[in-house]
Order: structure tokens, then C-alpha cells, then sequence
């Protein structure tokens, strides 16, 4: 544990609640520094965890350092993930918000492939309440747009399903501004999930657009797999007594207040390396300084 993250336990807070808040929709408020459930599967997130007791543990310590928020899908495993999820915190906590998604199916080991219709969409939400043990799922994503099918169809069904009471909010992924343009003129949409990270800027725009309309812009991979480097951040790193990736993670805080990061692991230590970021405060020098910093975009799978 570095010296950063010391001091917030020994502060006695948790350390997810040191990132501050963030509203979805007006009604949810979580603690800015989630949970992604991707890492808890199996290699290559296909079938169970090596070690189920650990990917338990790892779920476990997440909710008593203050994580509120936990994303998953129902393509991690597949299914694996909401399991798990439902294994370790059912019945859940007050406050605690479980987000899923649906529209990408898992036929192979390494393989994903799209299925956003309607039919898909309703079995998949369906699927995911069953597995995670819930009458409602608070956030409720869609996956990625489906090329064989209308995007505008398949927003359509999820608030057909939010209007049955089945679905809280619903969020969008992998999308663009035309996307969420669209959507918004379907049905109230709360939060966008894109890939995302020091190390990959891609979607800047998407992020500015999130704040302008105060939607939650939830990064997948905000560590960019791990690939965090530079003597920019070893340098600041340094001062703050943190880990470069506790950096990276407090140049997302500080990007934007709508930003919530939802690093994941299936590592205690590192677990609680990502959360113990949330006590990492940048200077505004040291956030420009970061900002202007070169660095190659990773190309990596959707989440």
C-alpha cells in the first residue's frame, strides 16, 4: 500500500468516497471511483475465475472501501461475472448500485459479436436480473451499437423495459455524439461508457458533451490494460508519495466532474492501490502539465 493510500485509511474514510460524488439521472449519487467486473472471469474473460474465492474477496473489499458503484455485462464470462457479483453481495447493500449491460454475445472463447435487437435485448435484461438476484437493475447499458440493427430500435425496447419497471436509468456505450443525440430524443439516457485513459483520449468530445448535459462518463479501461507510463507521471507520482496508475486515475478525477472511473482487478492489493487514487489531489500545474503530454493511443476490445 503506498503512502497515499495509508493516509486515507488512516483517516478513517473510505477510500472511494475521498474522489467525491457523482448524481445519475438526479436520483442515484455514488462515490466517483467504481468497480469494473470484467477481471473477475477467467482468462481472456471467458468462463469462471482461477480462484472463485478470491474473486469473491476481491468484491467483498471493494464495498468496504467505499466502492458504491460496480459495473458489469452479461457478455463477461459470459454470465460469470453477474454471478459472482450476486454471490458475494446479495442481498446488497443500501446504496449500492449495480450497472450491466447487454447487446454483445460471447459464442467463443476470444470471440464477440453483436446481438442489440429487441429480442436479444429483452432476453439479456431478463437474464441479468435473474442472475444478479434483482426485480430492477439501476443502470441498464447497451453494449455497443449493433450494425444489423436500428440503433433507434434498440433504445426503443430498453425504455420500453424501463417503462415496465425493470430498468432504472439506461446508459449507452461505445457510442458516438451522434449516438447519444439520438438516444436522448428516444428516452432520458444518464450515462455514457467509452474506452478511456490518460494514455487514450480518443473520445475528448464525448467526455466535453457528457459534461455539458451532465451525463456520468463512466471510462472502460481507464488504465489502458496497465500500459501507464511516463516520467511525467513517475515524476509526480513521486511527490504525491502514489503509483503512477494512482496518477493516471487522478487525472480522470480531475478531468472532468462528471468522470467515473471504474478500474478493475482481480487483486486485492491492486484493488485497493486504484481506489486509495481517490486521495491523490492534482495541482492545476501538474493536471496541465499531464494534459499536454503526449502519449500513443492503445488499441484495445471493447469492454
Amino acid at each position: 500500500m503506498t503512502n497515499t493510500a495509508a493516509r486515507g485509511q488512516e483517516q478513517g474514510n473510505p477510500f472511494a468516497s475521498a474522489a467525491g460524488t457523482i448524481s445519475l439521472g438526479g436520483e442515484l449519487s455514488v462515490n466517483r471511483l467504481g468497480y469494473g467486473a470484467m477481471r473477475i472471469t477467467g482468462n481472456g474473460v471467458w468462463g469462471p475465475p482461477k480462484d472463485r474465492a478470491a474473486a469473491l474477496t476481491v468484491l467483498r473489499r471493494a464495498v468496504e472501501l467505499g466502492v458504491n458503484f460496480i459495473d458489469t455485462a452479461d457478455s463477461y464470462g459470459p454470465h460469470v461475472s453477474e454471478e459472482l457479483i450476486a454471490e458475494a453481495l446479495s442481498p446488497y447493500p443500501q446504496g449500492l448500485v449495480i450497472a450491466t449491460k447487454g447487446g454483445y454475445l460471447r459464442p467463443a472463447p476470444g470471440q464477440w459479436t453483436h446481438d442489440a435487437s429487441p429480442a436479444h435485448l429483452q432476453k439479456a435484461l431478463e437474464g441479468s436480473l435473474k442472475r444478479l438476484r434483482l426485480e430492477r437493475i439501476d443502470l441498464y447499458q447497451l453494449h455497443h451499437p449493433d450494425p444489423a440493427t436500428s440503433f433507434d430500435k434498440s433504445v426503443e425496447v430498453l425504455a420500453q423495459m424501463r417503462d415496465q419497471g425493470k430498468i432504472r436509468w439506461i446508459g449507452l456505450s461505445n457510442v458516438t455524439r451522434e449516438h447519444m443525440e439520438r438516444a436522448q430524443k428516444i428516452t432520458p439516457i444518464v450515462s455514457v461508457q467509452n474506452r478511456y485513459s490518460f494514455a487514450d483520449r480518443e473520445w475528448d468530445t464525448v467526455v466535453d458533451v457528457c459534461e455539458q448535459k451532465e451525463l456520468a462518463f463512466i471510462p472502460w479501461f481507464p488504465l489502458g490494460a496497465g500500459k501507464v507510463e511516463g516520467s511525467a507521471l513517475a515524476r509526480i507520482a513521486k511527490t504525491h508519495a502514489a503509483t503512477p496508475m494512482q496518477v493516471a486515475l487522478a487525472w480522470l478525477l480531475r478531468r472532468s466532474p462528471m468522470m467515473l472511473p471504474i478500474p478493475g482487478t482481480s487483486s486485492v492489493k491492486h484493488l485497493e492501490e486504484n481506489i486509495g487514487a481517490g486521495a491523490v489531489k492534482l495541482s492545476e500545474a501538474e493536471f496541465t502539465e499531464l494534459g499536454v503530454v503526449s502519449l500513443p493511443k492503445l488499441g484495445v476490445r471493447s469492454a
